[in-house]
């Protein structure tokens, strides 16, 4: 689960990491109210105002509408001087971001509508830093990364100038040792006060990380102002849904606008469910299958549309639920079911994709690779329904089937 900017700062302040003071609002006129008390607690009247959105890449994004406005914008008091004119600006901009559609490098063409902004007090910034939490599955243990290319995509930093990315693993029994602190301090060239102020930071936001179940924290950028204070000057969080239960105050963070409706409806089934680009369709059961199932389609020359583990206690409804999610998205030009039964068994499947058709209709080819649990029975429920179906002997089979079918 994905959190806004604004929420993660709150939940950051609340333990004590250091965030410049900020207010959400929806409205023009909420926007307006918020720069007084911040050109007052800043003591400049430069503010910054955020698109709130699930995506990165909000600085450089830019508007569908107003390809010359981005999602970030800075606003100082300007020739006028003073509060009215910082609050005339930020007027004009709310009543330009809000509702229009803001595309960056992790939204897609489509963009995502912008329903929120975050007003923010502004710094004054020496130096920009990246600084991130992030679960490695590799070690089971937690990872802070940290580099001094802050401001830029880490992506961007890992394929240029990997020797800039720092890394210490968090032993989960003591957190993030002093040792390591300092380590990533000298790192990242910090010194004196910024430096104390850093290592303070760095062993908070670990511990954060481990208390809150995070998959991910990620600020970028990390800022060390003119007095050697050390701020979030961003905060992206993911949170464990399954470690939510422990934490309702987080599950209720959660904005479903801001979610892909196929996911989300995937989620009320129990499927676990990611859109993807492609155009093969993939129904599979168990995650490493449907992983593996991917990276088959991918090796014959296709591209997978989607992830979808149904499980292994999947109903014929959460099958039929499946089938039409998959359908639904205009970009699927076959597809795939990909069904290995152990827990899960064969018949099952069967009736749900024979169901499903009969509700939506049939109108790309469709592959079917059935084996395990009740395979024979399957088989013959597919066979009975008259569907248009290609059998598949096996999982490379069934891929390379379907990959010369749409074409």
């Amino acid at each position: 689960m994905k959190i806004h900017e604004y929420q993660a700062k709150r939940l950051m302040a609340e333990r004590g990491l250091a965030v410049p003071e900020g207010r959400v609002a929806t409205t023009p006129e909420e926007a307006v109210a918020a720069v007084g008390p911040l050109v007052e607690a800043g003591g400049s009247s430069v503010v910054v105002v955020k698109s709130q959105i699930h995506a990165g890449g909000r600085g450089k994004g830019r508007f569908v509408e107003h390809p010359d406005l981005a999602g970030v914008n800075v606003v100082t008091d300007g020739v006028e001087g003073g509060v009215p004119s910082a609050e005339a600006k930020v007027r004009a901009l709310a009543e330009t971001m809000l509702g229009s559609t803001l595309v960056t490098v992790q939204t897609g063409e489509t963009g995502t509508p912008v329903r929120r902004l975050y007003v923010e007090q502004g710094v004054a910034i020496a130096r920009e830093l990246y600084l991130s939490v992030l679960l490695d599955r590799a070690t089971g243990r937690n990872l802070m990364m940290a580099s001094t290319e802050g401001g830029t995509e880490i992506e961007e930093v890992a394929d240029a100038t990997p020797e800039k990315i720092l890394r210490e693993t968090i032993d989960p029994a003591v957190g993030l040792a002093d040792f390591q602190a300092r380590r990533l301090a000298l790192g990242l060239g910090l010194a004196g006060d910024a430096a104390k102020n850093g290592m303070q930071f760095m062993k908070a936001l670990a511990a954060f990380a481990a208390e809150m179940d995070t998959d991910l924290v990620e600020i970028n950028p990390l800022v060390v102002t003119e007095d050697d204070r050390v701020l979030a000057l961003d905060g992206k969080m993911g949170f464990d849904d399954n470690a939510l239960f422990r934490h309702p105050g987080v599950a209720e963070l959660r904005d479903e606008a801001e979610e892909d409706p196929a996911e989300r409806e995937a989620g009320a089934y129990g499927l676990s469910f990611i859109k993807l680009d492609g155009s093969i369709g993939c129904l599979v059961n168990g995650a490493g299958l449907a992983m593996a199932t991917m990276d088959t389609i991918k090796q014959v020359g296709g591209e997978p549309a989607n992830f979808l583990d149904v499980g292994g206690g999947a109903t014929t409804e959460n099958v039929t639920a499946a089938f039409k999610i998959i359908t639904r998205d205009p970009n699927v030009k076959g597809i795939f079911v990909n069904i290995f039964g152990g827990i899960m068994k064969c018949d099952v499947i069967a009736e749900g994709v024979v169901e499903a058709v009969r509700q939506v209709g049939l109108d790309v080819p469709l592959v079917v690779r059935l084996e395990g649990t009740n395979v024979e029975l399957g088989k013959r429920i597919i066979d009975a329904s008259d569907l248009d179906v290609v059998s598949a002997d096996d999982m490379k089979d069934g891929a390379q089937k379907i990959v010369e079918a749409t074409r």
